[in-house]
């Protein structure tokens, strides 16, 4: 008996692509050709047009005014105006909002690890999971929009079934901002999701990212947090994780997060309730 194959590049296909149009045969078999592992790998390797920060700005809060400058609020309802974000997951009413950062936040995305468990930083899932109690979850990264989706897929981010994440912001919705000491800058301000969501403002949400300058446009709402790197040697060592979910959970209740001073997070204990000091 003579095998007839039929070679179909998966270039050619699409989601939407009929059976019908592959003109197959009876009995003919099928051998899909492409190059879906390569491309993989290409988005999994750290995009070269975002530079490598090791050290981040000594930036002084007398050098940082900046988030009240007319041509940088200006930007900001450009993008309020025309960014477009796709909602993954409804928000929940009542739930602040915590906005997260990935390269260094949440995996080492230079390292040499060949595995994603290696490249996540330890604590990940736990953490998410604890926080979705509370907040709802926002991704905002530096880098492309596939490049986030791919990340957070082999992360098993996008996917879990004990969070969801509301949805992702990338390089497009940054702006860029000048500064007197370190000139041009891109930056995160949240202002861009508190103008297209009302139900969330700076009483009610809070950013981590282990780089400062991200937030210096709400400085009042950003949590600079220890930077994950090394991973294959830090991730049996690394709880930065543990202690932020722990300080999430002591300022959860909070009606305004305004009067907070991130810098001092670690420092942070919950002040006892009316009930708990007639107990002691």
């Amino acid at each position: 008996m003579v095998s007839v194959f039929q070679f179909i590049s998966a270039s050619d296909l699409t989601d939407d692509t009929p059976l019908s149009a592959l003109k197959l045969r009876s009995n003919m078999k099928i051998i899909l050709m492409g190059t879906k592992e390569k491309e993989i790998e290409k988005l999994s390797e750290s995009p070269t047009d975002v530079p490598e920060i090791i050290n981040d700005f000594d930036i002084e809060e007398e050098e940082i005014a900046i988030e009240n400058r007319e041509e940088f609020l200006a930007k900001i309802e450009r993008r309020i105006k025309t960014y477009p974000i796709n909602i993954l997951n409804e928000h929940r009413d009542g739930k602040k909002l915590l906005v997260l950062d990935i390269d260094y936040t949440l995996f080492d995305h230079r390292s040499t690890a060949e595995q994603a468990s290696e490249l996540m930083r330890p604590y990940l899932h736990e953490f998410l999971t604890e926080a979705y109690k509370k907040y709802d979850i926002v991704i905002w990264s530096a880098t492309g929009m596939k490049w986030i989706e791919t990340k957070l897929n082999l992360l098993g981010v996008s996917s879990h079934r004990d969070y969801k994440i509301c949805f992702y912001l990338d390089c497009d919705a940054m702006i860029s901002v000048l500064t007197p000491k370190y000139g041009a800058i891109e930056v995160k301000p949240l202002r861009v999701i508190w103008g297209k969501f009302s139900y969330w403002s700076e009483k009610n949400t809070i950013m981590f990212d282990d780089i400062r300058r991200n937030f210096i446009m709400n400085p009042q709402s950003g949590l600079r947090i220890k930077a994950f790197r090394d991973s294959r040697v830090n991730r049996f060592t690394d709880t930065e994780l543990i202690k932020l979910s722990e300080y999430l959970n002591a300022i959860a209740e909070m009606e305004d997060f305004t009067v907070l001073d991130h810098t001092h997070w670690r420092e942070y204990r919950k002040k006892p309730t009316a009930e708990q000091k007639r107990r002691t």
